[in-house]
């Protein structure tokens, strides 16, 4: 059996409005056309998540709000999280495997560093120039999609991830018409 967790980092965000908190800020109008293509590639490929994690930022919530729209026809479980906004790799890590069974396809929404640093924990393997790309940087809207050859996510470990694929905004394929 096969775990797939996709670790996508909310879309571009605006710094228009000093006033607001971090927490407050929302997409940018970059975001808001990154993240709907990014759903739209994650459906296309069949990865649409059974459950996703979301940070409760304004940014991360509102990220996912312009997804889900691609993925009615599976209705996935989403549930916002405050200890998402801001964690660490480990609380991330540590968050992932506390899912209980049953879902095979989990999507975690949420912010740098935490999302680098927690896909590159988890990777143990894959083609070399996904790594590579992934190691330089995870961008806004960038999506690592890791797959596990486990039963169960309280079994998923440092290292024992397969870098799936790794796209973003700028390196996802073109819809197939």
């Amino acid at each position: 059996m096969t775990l797939t967790l996709m670790l996508l980092r909310h879309a571009k965000s605006g710094w228009d409005d000093p006033s607001l908190e971090d927490i407050a800020r929302p997409l940018a109008p970059r975001g808001i056309k990154a993240a709907p293509q990014i759903a739209a590639y994650v459906a296309a490929s069949g990865l649409t998540p059974d459950l996703v994690l979301c940070s409760s930022a304004v940014r991360t919530r509102e990220t996912l709000a312009l997804m889900l729209p691609h993925w009615q026809a599976q209705c996935p479980r989403v549930v916002y999280e405050e200890t998402l906004y801001l964690a660490a790799a480990s609380e991330i890590i540590d968050r992932v495997r506390a899912v209980p069974d049953g879902p095979r396809r989990v999507m975690v929404v949420g912010h740098n560093p935490g999302m680098h640093s927690a896909a590159m924990t988890l990777v143990g393997s894959g083609r070399r120039p996904d790594i590579t790309a992934l190691a330089s940087k995870f961008p806004t809207a960038a999506l690592a999609v890791l797959t596990f050859d486990r039963k169960r996510w309280i079994d998923v470990r440092p290292t024992t991830g397969h870098l799936d694929r790794y796209v973003t905004p700028h390196t996802v394929p073109p819809p197939v018409p």
